[in-house]
């Protein structure tokens, strides 16, 4: 293990960080190139539509060098996610932004629905990990969760897919799971398989302001434990394709409009990651609403070590969770660090710091 893995370890068994989080994600805009059916953004389902001045804010270059200049000073950063409540690849200077984060010697992840991104810069640029946002196996349900794709789109992604393939990228799939693609899973396995993706994983939808349209129906949710769930892992086995489906089934367990069984796990995003939004705005973790402080106010350095972000720390310490918890969009990492303190420490330590040993 790392010495900053190690760190990390470390400051969760001793209840607060021993340096600066290991991953920082960056929004650097809010406009998109698409409105998915789930997103609390740009969804046509929301109950209430965000502004057009809204989706217009993005990140200055200077100013997001100057962050990650900042957080490197803490020790320990060793990634960078860049996404945004929209599509990165829309902002203007997302190239030059890529290669100035790689210039420091960060890993690089883009979040993305690849539509709008240039696959030969990201090959040049030596990007080192993309999320890429798929969302259906078939064009018909690619469009249902993408209305505003009604063009070349689907082509578009299979021919970038391709190249990535051809030159040896091994990129992440994502697929989040709604009522339109539930019944998807193991042909979603099989093109994870054909382009070789390095991982395929698998997001049950949070949905709320009125996104809760999309949830899969309680016989759609029956369907997917006796039958496509079953059919997906045996692709998944038989075609040697990585997943998390294990991760994922738990999430249908946990029924209704949780996504994540955030009590049995866990939560240690406060000692390894943060997300700074747009208006530099800082969170806890990926959840819009917690929020540990502002740029504005103070310099990340501070923050990070400030009562405000400390207080959370303890809180998910105690187990004490926050409704939204159950929505978890960390829920595999939250999985990956528990199995690797209770390595470390033991499974008696880990349910002492995580609120479960009472």
């Amino acid at each position: 293990m790392s010495r900053a893995g190690n760190d990390a370890l470390r400051g969760i068994d001793a209840g607060t960080p021993l340096v600066g989080p290991q991953t920082l994600h960056l929004d650097v805009t809010n406009g998109c190139n698409t409105n998915c059916i789930t997103c609390w953004d740009h969804s046509p389902l929301l109950t209430l539509a965000r502004s057009a001045a809204w989706k217009r804010q993005r990140v200055e270059l200077l100013d997001m060098f100057e962050l990650v200049d900042d957080v490197r000073s803490l020790g320990g950063l060793r990634a960078v996610i860049v996404s945004g409540m929209g599509e990165p690849f829309t902002h203007p200077e997302i190239y030059d932004l890529l290669a100035g984060l790689k210039s420091r010697g960060l890993h690089v992840t883009v979040i993305t629905n690849l539509i709008p991104a240039d696959a030969e810069r990201i090959i040049a640029l030596d990007i080192d990990q993309l999320l890429i946002g798929i969302h259906g196996a078939s064009e018909a349900s690619y469009r249902a969760f993408h209305p505003s794709f009604v063009h070349d789109e689907w082509s578009r992604l299979h021919a970038m897919l391709a190249r990535f393939h051809a030159a040896g990228r091994r990129y992440k799939q994502v697929q989040v799971i709604c009522q339109d693609n539930v019944h998807e899973l193991a042909a979603m396995v099989a093109l994870a398989q054909r382009y070789d993706a390095a991982n395929l994983n698998f997001k049950l939808a949070s949905l709320a302001q009125g996104t809760e349209t999309a949830r899969i129906t309680d016989a759609q949710r029956a369907r997917l434990r006796s039958e496509w769930l079953p059919a997906a892992r045996a692709a998944a086995r038989d075609l040697g394709v990585d997943s998390n489906l294990d991760v994922f089934a738990a999430q249908v367990d946990a029924g209704g409009a949780a996504t994540a069984p955030i009590a049995d796990i866990g939560c240690f995003m406060g000692y390894v990651y943060a997300r700074v939004l747009v208006d530099g705005t800082v969170l806890y973790c990926c959840n819009t609403e917690v929020r540990v402080g502002s740029l504005r106010e103070q310099p990340f350095s501070e923050l990070w070590r400030a009562p405000a972000w400390q207080a959370l720390r303890e809180r998910m310490r105690r187990g004490d969770y926050l409704g939204s918890c159950n929505q978890c969009g960390k829920l595999n990492q939250n999985v990956k660090l528990g199995r690797r303190f209770a390595a470390a420490y033991g499974e008696a330590r880990l349910a002492e710091v995580t609120g479960r040993a009472r």
